[in-house]
């Protein structure tokens, strides 16, 4: 009797959960958006704002902070959840998956209509990195891309020429001279991610690049590089010597 009397009184006493309406004003991820501008937001209020509610255990901050904690705080790893995979959170239903996905799609676009809203003639491999990531960041499969130059190394077109698995992708060398010769491109950048963040070369990867260099040899084509897109870096087979 002692110890339900004893548990009563701890229940009665514990400190209630407070919901993100009962904080501060200045605290509120939404308040302080309008208030303090969108930079004085951490990530995990930013989400919290995007999936609205938390439950009936947890503020909507703290469900955000769970979630970027098991992806060690990286926002391109959220980016690559799926919606079953967010909806593994207890607190996040479907609704919520979805908030996140379109959010982070549209800053994804956003970049992308950025460096594309102009012709953009290549420098290095790093700008071809920058065009190539646009499109291939965060894919939970490989796709194959190409960039078709003129003569003075500005970008025609971009093109996608295949999309894969997890670790692979078939491209068919007859399909890439084609578009080339089809858009009276002179030069190609090659282009294509590892869903696994590594950057480094597969022998695949090297043969299938020695294969289209020779191919656009005979076609009075220059392949100028390889870029191979992975978690937040790249691998070039022009700045490696191997083209």
């Amino acid at each position: 009797m002692f110890f339900f009397t004893l548990l009563s009184n701890f229940q009665m006493y514990a400190p209630l959960k407070l919901s993100i309406k009962s904080w501060a004003e200045g605290d509120r991820p939404r308040e302080k958006l309008v208030n303090k501008g969108r930079s004085a937001l951490s990530d995990a209020e930013l989400i919290a704002i995007l999936i609205g509610s938390g439950s009936r255990n947890e503020s909507a901050v703290e469900l955000s902070k769970r979630i970027l904690n098991t992806i060690d705080n990286k926002l391109e790893c959220l980016a690559r959840l799926g919606i079953n995979e967010l909806k593994e959170f207890s607190g996040m239903g479907e609704a919520k998956a979805l908030s996140i996905i379109a959010a982070l799609e549209l800053g994804r676009r956003r970049s992308s209509s950025i460096i594309d809203s102009d012709s953009m003639r290549i420098k290095s491999s790093n700008d071809a990195y920058c065009l190539f990531r646009s499109e291939l960041d965060d894919l939970q499969q490989e796709e194959f891309w190409m960039l078709l130059l003129n003569r003075s190394n500005v970008v025609i077109k971009k093109v996608q020429v295949s999309r894969g698995g997890l670790s692979s992708t078939i491209v068919d060398p007859k399909v890439v001279f084609k578009i080339a010769l089809s858009n009276m491109a002179t030069g190609i950048l090659l282009g294509h991610n590892h869903p696994s963040g590594l950057v480094n070369p597969s022998e695949e990867d090297r043969r299938l690049t020695k294969r289209l260099k020779e191919g656009a040899n005979l076609l009075d084509l220059v392949i100028l590089d390889h870029i191979i897109v992975g978690a937040n870096t790249y691998f070039s087979f022009a700045d490696e010597g191997l083209l």
